[in-house]
């Protein structure tokens, strides 16, 4: 954890969830009805066809709702896209941008990447900006080399803490039950606030690192706990609600 910030936990849903999904919606919203939610924020991408609904579930909430990805643009011919301003149309407050995913389903660009976090900026919105290495990267020595390049050229000029979230996710530990070293999370996230912080000053230092990869009940405490980590991104455990609350609720114990 980072001294004086709040931490994020969110969940991305990826291409799941349709309308009998609501009611793990509802679950969860329910459960961070508490004082904890007080000290740490909690958030849920779902599919853009979930996100209108979602934000009028959670009302009277603090978990708020986001969407997975944007285009650039604001309007135009981009059959199959969803715009920064519909998002937040939908209430939505939040935009993942850059996952592994996307940059290697869809050949997304940091430049690309880039373009989207100022078009979240643009619509008033806070985009979780993601990064990491692959499994060969990793093997080469290449891992700092691959997060210096990514917030470089990720990473909008004039960023603030306050509508910038990073995310850190090996690619190779997304969904693979594997998960890197506490050593090695507390290095990479390290390097990466100093980076945030050469860059952008006292909003670099207060910007949130979410770690991301594999992220469960089982974990969370011990990764939360890692200096600079500030948060989860969460793929799979956030679908239920019973395990998307309790990596949640490991920071009754960690913000006491």
């Amino acid at each position: 954890m980072t001294p004086d910030v709040r931490p994020l936990v969110a969940g991305n849903w990826k291409m799941n969830g349709t309308r009998s999904s609501l009611d793990q919606i509802k679950a969860i919203s329910e459960g961070v009805r508490n004082e904890l939610s007080e000290k740490v924020e909690t958030l849920l991408c779902p599919p853009a066809t979930l996100i209108y609904v979602a934000t009028a579930i959670c009302t009277e909430s603090p978990l708020m709702i986001g969407g997975q990805d944007c285009h650039p643009e604001t309007h135009g011919a981009h059959t199959g896209d969803i715009s920064a301003e519909m998002i937040a149309d939908c209430f939505g407050t939040f935009v993942i941008v850059g996952h592994s995913e996307r940059r290697s389903d869809h050949g997304e660009s940091d430049s690309l990447v880039r373009s989207k976090a100022e078009a979240a900026h643009a619509a008033d919105l806070t985009a979780i900006i993601c990064i990491g290495e692959t499994a060969d990267e990793r093997k080469n020595g290449q891992t700092l080399e691959v997060l210096k390049r990514q917030l470089v050229g990720s990473v909008p000029d004039g960023a603030t803490a306050e509508r910038t979230v990073i995310a850190y996710e090996p690619i190779w530990a997304i969904g693979t039950g594997v998960t890197p070293t506490v050593e090695d999370i507390a290095e990479a996230h390290a390097f990466m606030r100093r980076e945030l912080t050469d860059r952008f000053g006292a909003e670099g230092k207060a910007m949130r690192i979410l770690y991301g990869g594999s992220v469960n009940p089982s974990n969370a405490k011990q990764l939360m706990a890692v200096d600079n980590v500030d948060g989860a991104l969460v793929g799979g455990a956030s679908l239920k609600a019973e395990d998307f609350l309790a990596i949640y609720r490991v920071y009754e114990e960690l913000t006491a």
